[in-house]
């Protein structure tokens, strides 16, 4: 078995959402001084490559303590979705994988926009689903829908009608992957583990693929 890793690092500088505060590493103590080295993270919820749940959007809505470890990880397919007319994933774009979706339990869309992390182009125009596209999706057994851009949602969207639509159904949305070209065509297993946290409404986590070792990639 081999283990794709699909997230981007943590670090200071990093590529954030406009008003999402950057990460803060702090030294607390050093192994020259202390005999061992230990640091103070400051990060938001929703940095890097993260799970958003329904409290995310959804007023009474379940945070991550309702979520078993269970419904993070499961049967993943990585849908080719680049050069999507218009940059609008729609049902038809959608449509022509309907029988893989059905049997699928993480749809991840490969936009291809990961290319641009790290670059001021990563914050606007990325492909976004449709309302309806999203809806559609609900219709099937998914525990989650994944993308390698920012948001489901477009940045100038101020009513995040995906995340509503998805969320409602306590269908779990992984932002900002990586590195999907490579799942394209081929079965995996999909594993996006958040941290343990009381009443959160997202986390980072550490998404990775799992593939056969014989499938050379």
């Amino acid at each position: 078995m081999r283990v794709i890793d699909l997230s981007h690092t943590i670090e200071p500088g990093m590529t954030c959402y406009p008003g999402t505060p950057g990460p803060v590493f702090q030294s607390l103590s050093s192994i020259e001084e202390e005999g061992f080295a230990e640091q103070l993270l400051t990060i938001s919820s929703h940095i890097g490559t993260h799970v958003d749940l329904p409290s995310h959007i959804l007023k009474e809505a379940p945070s991550l303590d309702a979520f078993g470890i269970e419904r993070f990880t499961g049967k993943g397919l990585a849908i080719d979705v680049r050069g999507t007319p218009n940059r609008i994933i729609s049902i038809e774009t959608l449509h022509p994988a309907l029988a893989l979706i059905r049997e699928c339990e993480f749809l991840l869309l490969c936009t291809g926009w990961s290319q641009y992390w790290s670059s001021s182009d990563y914050y606007e125009g990325y492909p976004v689903l449709s309302s309806e596209a999203a809806l559609w999706l609900t219709g099937f057994d998914l525990k989650g829908v994944g993308v390698d851009t920012m948001s489901v949602d477009a940045s100038d969207e101020l009513t995040f009608p995906v995340h509503k639509i998805l969320l409602q159904k306590s269908t779990v949305i992984i932002e900002n992957l990586s590195k999907l070209q490579l799942l394209l065509h081929r079965p995996f297993t999909f594993c996006g583990f958040p941290l343990k946290l009381a009443k959160a409404e997202a986390s980072p986590l550490r998404a990775v693929a799992l593939v056969d070792a014989l499938d050379e990639y």
